[in-house]
């Protein structure tokens, strides 16, 4: 499945679905191409298009009606590495249930994107983009996740230009065994990483998360500590501009029906050394943002 769509006040995703004929990529280097779509490092290019007939006499394509083509560089800047988790060695004994590396935590886009007949040009210093990749059998449950690299420090306010803050998990299956309340944290901060890792337990990590669903604004909440540090954070994001995202899990299962996915969050993070000294106060926007459980 290629999926393509937006945010705002009219967020939309458009799903097109290939046979595994038109899916071609070696091995050893990022050079997908499915159909017209191509994706590598360094570029991406493709197109989706649902008609409004289509969308509405086939709701197992979870689609909205719309078109999007796009034609982007792609310059992945910072990086967050997960850690052995995510090696060779687990990866063959396909130990988590979700495997995630987000190689491009702070990532310029240049080039540009069609919506629905409109053209728009990506600026690279404010596209504030992203990219990772997720595999395995499914999200976690919860499932949450947060990333921003449109980063101002309210002390000093200047904008902090090598820097970039990443969280993902919620309850990660190791060996099908759950581990509760679990997240991997990265901030990196004008180029010293701030890591909070529950695989790396030696660093006497400790997180806590929640979050609220509102009338009309959601809000996370993220505290982290280790031996070293620790912060704070809070999220907010407007529930008109977020989606219900729709997938089906690689077994065909849809068990996220209420998985909130969103990209114009804005908050604050307190970031302090472990003795309480505020190293910065720092003001977040554009950020990505999800949050979802199963069906209950």
């Amino acid at each position: 499945m290629i999926k393509a769509g937006t945010w705002g006040k009219n967020p939309k995703q458009i799903h097109n679905f290939y046979s595994m004929k038109y899916f071609n990529c070696p091995d050893d280097e990022l050079n997908i191409q499915v159909g017209d779509c191509s994706l590598t490092e360094t570029h991406m290019s493709g197109f989706s298009r649902v008609s409004e007939e289509d969308a509405k006499n086939h709701p197992e394509y979870m689609s909205d009606a719309g078109d999007m083509m796009w034609d982007l560089d792609i310059d992945k800047q910072i990086t967050f590495n997960v850690g052995y988790g995510a090696n060779s060695l687990f990866r063959k004994l396909n130990s988590f249930e979700m495997f995630w590396h987000a190689e491009g935590i702070k990532t310029q886009y240049k080039g540009t994107i069609w919506l629905d007949g409109e053209e728009y040009e990506v600026i690279p210093e404010k596209s504030y983009g992203y990219a990772d990749k997720n595999w395995g059998g499914d999200f976690t449950s919860p499932w949450l996740w947060i990333s921003s690299c449109n980063l101002t420090s309210l002390i000093t306010g200047k904008k902090l230009e090598n820097s970039a803050f990443e969280a993902g998990g919620g309850r990660p299956k190791a060996f099908g065994i759950s581990i509760p309340r679990k997240l991997l944290i990265g901030f990196y901060y004008e180029g010293k990483m701030y890591e909070y890792n529950f695989a790396r337990f030696w660093n006497l990590v400790k997180i806590d998360f929640d979050f609220e669903e509102g009338d009309e604004v959601h809000t996370w909440r993220v505290n982290a500590s280790n031996k070293n540090s620790r912060m704070e954070l809070v999220l907010y994001c407007k529930r008109d501009e977020m989606m219900l995202f729709n997938y089906e899990a690689p077994d065909g299962q849809k068990r996220h029906n209420r998985l909130w996915n969103g990209g114009n969050g804005w908050g604050e993070i307190k970031l302090y050394k472990k003795d309480g000294t505020l190293i910065d106060h720092v003001k977040m926007e554009n950020a990505g943002c999800e949050y979802g459980e199963y069906d209950k």
